[in-house]
């Protein structure tokens, strides 16, 4: 409900802070104290739009600021969780800034938002009722809403609109397969391609490093044997001067030393390794050169290979190394496309199913709103009667869909239309010219749907134009019985809707010669009777006013 709302330099308002309570509150005044200046500047920060007329004169700009209490609104609180405005508190505060330059500037909880975000969220907290644009009930989407609470299954909505939104997610996923096999048709030939030309190499897992290194033996095959015969030649095959012999004459040399010092013998098992090893070595070397020859074809074939691997390689923009990599995930990729004509066919089922459960969900949904829809109108007619319009009638107006274009909403749209004299067709509500019997027909609405609509607080805006007495005092009563679930304002000029109010706010003005200010106060019970008696007879009170209001305001 709205707790509070703030304005600053707003027309001919300075500073004024109003705190409003549950039930209903009436707001009087005489003509032209500004009343309409309160519901105007709760209007922007609902995303009416502004000018800079607006902005009291001397000023630089208006600061409206509507404090809200969210607590049991989870539609409103699902909103700003999505739109990341969450501050997760009850209260939750709607700014509109107008500069004298005419820019506004919204925000929600302290941080900007476009007007959009504010008449999204405001629909959810508040419901004006007069010829204000913003007016809920003049949209199609709204009636809807009402008649679903009145008469449709919250759950069974629930699951139609589940159901709805996957049944979109699963062709949607099909639009994208399907576009996508289309579109990388080209694409999938060229993979086939390039993985059946990789194929075709079979090359073998490290294959490129096994055959550099082969090549650069057998490239070098002269130099390998020429410097293995040299070698042998060094350590063996020198007749005068060979490391194999040098090495025993050294050993024979410190074999006549006789073993008293333990140095020597040190040293003499050394060079014993050092022979040992030297031997092995020469047998390694002999080894090799008789098992090594040249092989020109085969280092002929080896080049070839390489040169292939390289060339396929650069096509692919890798390494020869990487060429085995390349090859699995073009095949991945290719059993990702082939895969996607089985995907399809599973979506295409799913669709065919969930199609099924929507056209049966729907259709029950169409039976309660059917009967429901009479229902409505029935009581909201018999209503209208008793705020004094005899001769008009409310048609609730189901029309069907486009079969191929499905709704999360079911599968028709709903309308109240409204006939206010007798023979004339039923039309919308926008069209109803007067703006005292569109808020008639709308307190009526609201009075039979209230019981079942989320909107928390409601605002009426001179419903009692064009009528008195006795129907005056039923619009009163109503509206006052709406206050027990529903937080009411009602801006008013009869003193039988006034004297009903929980609570009551009355608007004055003042001017002097430099400017003119509006303020606003709430009453205490003996400033509430001397008001209703001052809309009963005029400023001068008389002890008959007084009792009659003190009398319509104590009946409450």
């Amino acid at each position: 409900m709205l707790r509070q709302l703030s304005i600053k330099n707003y027309a001919t308002v300075d500073t004024l802070d109003i705190e409003f309570q549950p039930g209903m509150s009436v707001i009087t005044g005489e003509t032209g104290a500004g009343k309409s200046i309160i519901l105007g500047a709760l209007g922007l920060t609902l995303g009416d739009r502004a000018d800079k007329t607006i902005v009291r004169s001397g000023a630089s700009k208006a600061d409206i600021c509507a404090e809200f209490d969210i607590a049991r609104i989870k539609a409103a609180k699902d909103w700003l969780q999505d739109h990341d405005l969450d501050e997760e508190s009850p209260v939750c505060l709607l700014r509109r800034i107008v500069g004298d330059d005419g820019r506004s500037k919204g925000y929600i909880n302290g941080l900007p938002v476009t007007m959009g975000n504010l008449q999204e969220l405001g629909e959810m907290l508040i419901d004006i009722h007069s010829q204000h644009e913003h007016q809920s009930l003049l949209h199609r989407g709204t009636h809807q809403r009402l008649l679903d609470e009145y008469c449709v299954d919250s759950a069974l909505l629930g699951e139609l609109a589940d159901t709805f939104r996957q049944w979109q997610r699963n062709a949607q996923r099909m639009q994208e397969l399907s576009e996508r096999s289309e579109e990388n048709s080209a694409q999938i030939q060229l993979l086939a391609y390039q993985l059946s030309e990789l194929d075709e190499m079979a090359i073998g897992a490290d294959e490129v490093g096994t055959l550099e290194a082969e090549f650069k033996i057998l490239n070098n095959a002269d130099e390998s044997i020429g410097a293995v015969q040299a070698a042998l030649t060094l350590c063996s095959e020198d007749e005068e001067h060979n490391l194999s012999s040098l090495l025993n004459q050294t050993l024979a040399c410190l074999a006549e030393l006789p073993d008293t010092d333990p140095r020597i013998n040190t040293i003499r098992g050394l060079l014993e390794t050092a022979n040992i090893q030297l031997e092995e070595a020469i047998s390694e070397l002999r080894a090799f050169a008789d098992g090594f020859e040249a092989d020109p074809q085969r280092l002929e074939q080896i080049n070839a290979r390489l040169a292939d691997l390289h060339s396929l390689a650069r096509k692919h923009k890798v390494k020869p190394s990487d060429l085995t990599r390349i090859t699995e995930e073009l095949r991945a990729q290719l059993s990702e496309f082939g895969n996607s004509d089985e995907e399809l066919a599973r979506l295409a089922e799913q669709d065919k199913a969930m199609r099924k459960t929507y056209q049966s969900l729907a259709a029950e949904v169409s039976k309660q709103r059917q009967a429901g829809a009479k229902k409505l109108s029935k009581q909201v007619n018999a209503q209208l009667k008793q705020l004094g319009m005899p001769n008009a009638s409310l048609e609730v107006k189901l029309g069907s869909l486009d079969s191929s274009q499905p709704s999360l909403h079911g599968k028709e749209w709903v309308e109240f239309l409204v006939s206010t004299n007798p023979g004339q067709e039923a039309k919308p509500l926008i069209k109803i010219a007067s703006g005292g019997e569109l808020s008639r027909i709308s307190l009526a609405i609201q009075v039979i749907t209230a019981q079942t609509s989320h909107v928390p607080s409601l605002v009426f805006d001179e419903v009692d134009v064009g009528i008195g007495g006795g129907v005056a005092r039923t619009v009163g009563e109503l509206m006052r019985t709406l206050g027990k679930t529903t937080q009411i304002l009602c801006v008013t000029h009869q003193a039988q809707v006034a004297g009903q109010g929980h609570h009551h706010f009355f608007v004055s003005k003042s001017s002097d010669k430099k400017s003119t200010l509006t303020r606003i106060v709430a009453l205490d019970e003996k400033q509430k009777v001397r008001e209703v008696a001052r809309m009963l007879g005029g400023e001068e009170l008389s002890e008959e006013s007084l009792a009659h209001a003190e009398q319509m305001v104590a009946n409450n």
